[in-house]
């Protein structure tokens, strides 16, 4: 693996953060399938493709990439060892040979130059510490007009799960902090889509489009399953640790209670707010 600049990110995605998603890495899709669609048709990706995945995780979108560019190529790129290692055994289990992964950076990561045709991104372009930077350095290894289509979180207020979390918040003793923007990376750092905008307007990236896309996804069997999949997360259990066994049973049961509203026959299923951007190589 080549340096790492983004050494927080790097830290949570080798640490438990990604040994948590690269375990879980079904209901994890199950939670964000729905924007598989939206994204793969606006990668327009064509059978001799050549397609880089940024931020690929244990490789579902790199999976779908490459049966579209079943004559092409596609290169999974991302900081996190235990998803990769997880994104590499689906990918066999698969024999999708035109597939391969890389562990690195985007911000700093040698990508060939002028490469590839597409690249796309199933959130996980939202945790750069220098996004002007990696965007520069991912427009760089596209051709000339070649293009990026990406999903990222819209405004937490939109989606539905974002809501539920707020039991937790409501009953930890210290506040929680407030979901990244701007400068900081993190789930909703892109959620102004003006920002979205002016980085990749800086990073070399023209004709740029944002539109709202909103995905309902499958968090559990019933409302108990589904909170308890709920409080294994990272920033769950930095709430969840906070507080005492009484307010932590509370907590559960509050969880519980919220999900249950959501429930339907075939599971609890919550909505997604995001973006889907598309832009062009200048």
């Amino acid at each position: 693996m080549e340096a790492i600049v983004n050494t927080e990110q790097s830290q949570a995605w080798n640490g438990d953060e990604g040994r948590h998603w690269s375990e879980h890495t079904d209901r994890w899709n199950a939670v964000n399938q729905g924007f598989n669609d939206p994204l793969l048709t606006a990668a327009a990706i064509r059978p001799e493709a050549r397609v880089l995945d940024i931020g690929c995780g244990a490789g579902q979108s790199s999976r779908l990439a490459a049966r579209a560019a079943r004559r092409g190529s596609v290169l999974g790129l991302d900081l996190s060892g235990p998803m990769l290692a997880r994104a590499r055994a689906l990918a066999a289990e698969e024999n999708l040979a035109n597939l391969e992964f890389q562990q690195g950076d985007a911000q700093v990561h040698p990508l060939p130059s002028g490469t590839f045709d597409v690249a796309l991104s199933r959130f996980g372009v939202m945790f750069f510490a220098d996004p002007i930077a990696a965007f520069a350095n991912i427009a760089g290894a596209l051709r000339p007009g070649g293009r990026l289509a990406f999903v990222c979180m819209a405004e937490p207020a939109r989606s539905d799960w974002v809501q539920l979390f707020t039991v937790l918040a409501d009953l930890a003793p210290a506040p929680a902090p407030a979901p990244a923007r701007d400068a900081e990376p993190g789930m909703f750092s892109f959620a102004d889509p003006d920002r979205v905008r002016t980085v990749l307007a800086s990073a070399g990236f023209d004709a740029v489009n944002v539109e709202a896309v909103d995905a309902d996804g499958f968090w559990g069997r019933d409302a108990s399953d589904a909170a308890a999949f709920a409080l294994s997360t990272g920033p769950a259990q930095h709430l969840f640790d906070q507080l005492d066994e009484d307010a932590a049973e509370q907590a559960r049961a509050t969880l519980t209670r919220r999900f249950r509203a959501h429930e339907r026959d075939s599971g609890v299923h919550l909505r997604t707010a995001a973006w889907l951007v598309t832009a062009v190589r200048g």
